[in-house]
């Protein structure tokens, strides 16, 4: 009987078999792992931080301690702390509900000609020359926020410089979202100097200057009154210097107006540096919030305004502008939305309405200024180191306190006091209950941390 040739396989030890076994598995676990089949890596879509205002909003509300004290929140608290819903408000959305006509439906790409025609007025003034010349057209928006990033989008795709966007000249510092609105869309930044660190106040010298060297035609974002976040806002005489200075480079403005009527108690004075570019011959463009003024939050009621220059054919390019802005808005958003928007339109369209309106208007500005001045009064009383004049010298929902990083650090880890790391305090936070208890914190973080 033939013997049996030896076989030439070699046997796989336990410890190969298992390796080769764990190899596999994790092979099959790689292709079925989801980080393998996205399209979106870590390394193309990365974390992106927290938005910094939010995350203050977020830790506010996760500190337990009973002492804690708001003061970043952007929008108004009455004297207990409290939302407060403007009683002209509560009058029109009663009307607005026992309306039998009212209903659900679309509103025209261009939003609520009730609201848009009144708010043109309400910031040019009743019978201005430019409307009556059909200069104006006028886009319902989602509140402020869009106005801007629809103008951002108007000017990324027909104001260009050999085929390139125009740069934006930002002020230092402005609203955090605005940079993000304009490069979002590929307009270039740039800023110029705003806010003087030394006297708390305007530094014109180095705003003049800088629009001075800024290349012919820029666009320059303009606070139309209440600078946020700083509260520093151009004198009527320096805001002529700053137009004369604009027109002799070309330059092209952008308003930004959010809190009308809010800043000082009253609409038309609010208005005044926009009303005047407009008589100066201004072609401009202007974002319009309702959020404050009407203390609609969360309706997203707002405008944008373009409006020509007096010229012959200012009606055409006005309609030309107006087709534009339609189609961009088709694409955006389709159609604004109607209740904020309704319940505006409202008290703008009804005179008794819009008296109460103005009286609402001077209370939550009367509180803020009578804010600030009690926390002046206090801090003065306490003998705080440094001038504190620039708590009533500005103006509007928000003040610059001149706090450094550290000293904001310290304020809220030690008196559980939220502001932004800037100093920036908004004024809406502070009531009767809590200006000493912030005045006696603040007094002791700029001794400690001089």
């Amino acid at each position: 009987m033939a013997s049996r040739a030896p076989s030439l396989a070699v046997s796989s030890s336990p410890s190969t078999s298992n390796s080769t076994s764990l190899s596999r598995l994790q092979t099959i676990a790689n292709h079925m792992s989801p980080a393998s089949i996205t399209n979106f890596p870590a390394e193309a879509v990365p974390q992106a931080p927290e938005d910094p205002l939010f995350g203050l909003m977020r830790a506010y509300k996760a500190d337990q301690s009973p002492d804690k004290v708001d003061l970043g929140i952007g929008a108004y608290r009455d004297d207990n702390a409290k939302p407060w819903v403007l009683p002209v408000v509560k009058k029109a959305d009663e009307i607005l509900r026992n309306d039998p006509e009212a209903n659900h439906e679309y509103l025209p790409i261009a939003g609520l000609a009730s609201l848009t025609s009144k708010a043109a007025e309400l910031l040019l003034g009743t019978g201005a020359p430019a409307i009556a010349e059909k200069r104006v057209t006028s886009v319902q928006t989602i509140s402020g926020t869009g106005a801007v990033h629809l103008g951002a989008l108007f000017l990324a795709r027909f104001y260009k410089v050999n085929g390139a966007n125009r740069t934006l000249y930002l002020s230092n510092p402005t609203w955090a979202n605005h940079h993000q609105i304009f490069t979002n869309v590929g307009i270039p930044i740039e800023q110029y100097p705003y806010f003087d660190k030394k006297t708390k106040g305007l530094d014109f010298e180095g705003m003049k200057a800088s629009l001075a060297n800024a290349p012919d035609r820029s666009i320059i974002l303009l606070h139309a009154c209440a600078h946020n976040p700083t509260g520093v806002d151009p004198t009527p005489e320096q805001w002529r210097e700053i137009a004369e200075l604009m027109k002799t480079k070309k330059h092209f403005p952008f308003f930004d107006t959010a809190y009308q009527g809010f800043a000082s108690g009253d609409l038309d004075r609010d208005a005044g540096a926009i009303r005047y570019f407009v008589e100066q011959g201004f072609e401009l463009v202007i974002a319009q919030s309702f959020a404050k003024n009407f203390g609609l939050y969360g309706e997203r009621a707002g405008c944008f305004h373009f409006v020509a220059p007096p010229a012959p054919d200012a009606a055409e390019i006005t309609t030309r502008v107006a087709s534009q802005l339609a189609i961009l808005q088709r694409s955006e958003i389709s159609n604004p939305p109607i209740y904020g928007a309704r319940i505006a339109s409202i008290v703008l369209n009804d005179k008794d309405l819009f008296a109460e309106w103005q009286e609402n208007l001077r209370t939550m500005s009367g509180r803020i200024i009578t804010m600030r001045q009690a926390l002046r009064s206090k801090l003065e009383e306490l003998g705080t180191p440094g001038q504190w004049n620039h708590i009533t010298d500005q103006i509007g929902m928000f003040s610059f306190t001149g706090l450094s990083e550290a000293q904001v650090q310290k304020i809220r880890s030690d008196f559980h006091i939220y502001m932004t790391k800037n100093g920036r305090i908004s004024m809406a936070g502070l009531n009767t209950r809590n200006v000493e208890y912030v005045a006696k914190a603040i007094d002791r973080v700029v001794r400690d941390l001089p």
